[in-house]
């Protein structure tokens, strides 16, 4: 398997290319999106990456030997979901590419990419393939229209997406054999071995687990009308609240399926379409079924909010401590901030995983 670069290595790539980028004239926004559209863009082949010698060998559940699909229920696997979709490929091969690079058993990650059913599967197919001929993965078509209707709009227009809410029906869409996954956002990357995020443990009978970040103030993601009401505001009364980022969960599909959590998220949803208690998205909704009851993940396993400030555009810095995850979650993308050459400062350690063709090069 290829030696994957050090993060300290990375670091110094960082301030080299800096220098090399400081001619660029600066901006006093936020970098505009690029520009390039999906049939514009050409990606390379990403190389093979091998397994260690003590990596398990997977093996399939009786159930499911000898069917076309029998390794997408393969035991000692790390199962990793993502969605999938035009916009996003680029970030997506990255993070694929990050996960398979620093994983000491590559083989043994099995990729379910959930994409939306008018959104061009086949095409997303042949992108993946073309730069992962050997990946073990499936794509399973989500039909955004069954959740359309329970979306309401929020501050930023990008998270009304239908897309972003398919992580809640992960356990609805994903084989029943799938029993446990890391789900991951498309605009990270990890720097490494995912198999140790993907072994928290979930003590507790937890259905999740994710980094919480208890010094968020966890009030301003629901409005005074939630607050207000006595009915609505009991429901963190027994437990201690924290905020935590959905970009990257460990998630127990067994126990979700068990206790049906995709209706719990559906009814506050119904609920916000009747009387307007949070602003943001998807993710007030799994706080309000998960936050206080989740399994606890070290914060280096989501360094987020590195897509900057969300109203002005402004960088942002690393949180204090060691790094195994980069999460440009936020409005910016290091995509297309580095296409604008103006990119914040760690967007440069996104770059090496880009597998974006240059236009210079020639086949």
């Amino acid at each position: 398997m290829p030696k994957s670069p050090s993060l300290h290595f990375q670091i110094f790539l960082l301030f080299f290319s800096l220098s090399t980028l400081s001619h660029a004239p600066l901006s006093s926004a936020h970098a505009p999106p690029s520009s390039t559209t999906f049939s514009q863009q050409k990606f390379r082949e990403a190389p093979k990456f091998y397994n260690s010698l003590h990596c398990p060998i997977l093996t399939v559940a009786d159930d499911y030997a000898g069917t076309d699909d029998s390794f997408l229920c393969s035991e000692n696997a790390v199962h990793v979901a993502m969605t999938l979709d035009l916009n996003y490929i680029r970030g997506s091969l990255a993070a694929i590419l990050s996960v398979l690079q620093h994983s000491v058993c590559p083989e043994n990650v099995i990729f379910h990419f959930v994409a939306p059913i008018n959104g061009n599967p086949s095409t997303l197919q042949i992108a993946i393939i073309s730069s992962f001929p050997y990946l073990k993965f499936d794509i399973y078509k989500f039909d955004t229209a069954a959740v359309a209707g329970l979306i309401s709009t929020s501050i930023r227009s990008a998270l009304d997406c239908p897309l972003n809410y398919a992580r809640s029906y992960l356990a609805n869409i994903l084989p029943l054999c799938v029993r446990k996954i890391v789900y991951l956002d498309s605009d990270l990357i990890l720097v490494d071995d995912i198999t140790k995020l993907a072994a928290t443990p979930l003590v507790g009978g937890a259905i999740l687990a994710a980094p919480e970040y208890c010094n968020a103030n966890f009030t301003s993601y629901f409005t005074p009308t939630f607050w207000s009401n006595p009915s609505l505001s009991i429901t963190f009364s027994d437990r201690n609240p924290c905020y935590f980022n959905t970009g990257v969960m460990v998630i127990d599909l067994d126990r979700w399926r068990e206790g049906d959590y995709t209706a719990k998220i559906e009814e506050w949803m119904e609920l916000q379409k009747m009387m307007r208690i949070y602003e943001l998205g998807s993710l007030p909704p799994f706080l309000l079924v998960f936050a206080g009851k989740i399994a606890p993940v070290d914060h280096r396993w989501n360094q987020h909010g590195l897509g900057g400030d969300n109203f002005r555009g402004l960088c942002r810095e690393l949180h204090p401590g060691p790094v195994s995850l980069l999460h440009w979650s936020g409005k910016g993308k290091p995509w297309d901030r580095l296409d604008a050459r103006h990119p914040c400062p760690l967007d440069v350690l996104w770059a090496p995983y880009d597998l974006l063709k240059s236009p210079f090069l020639i086949d």
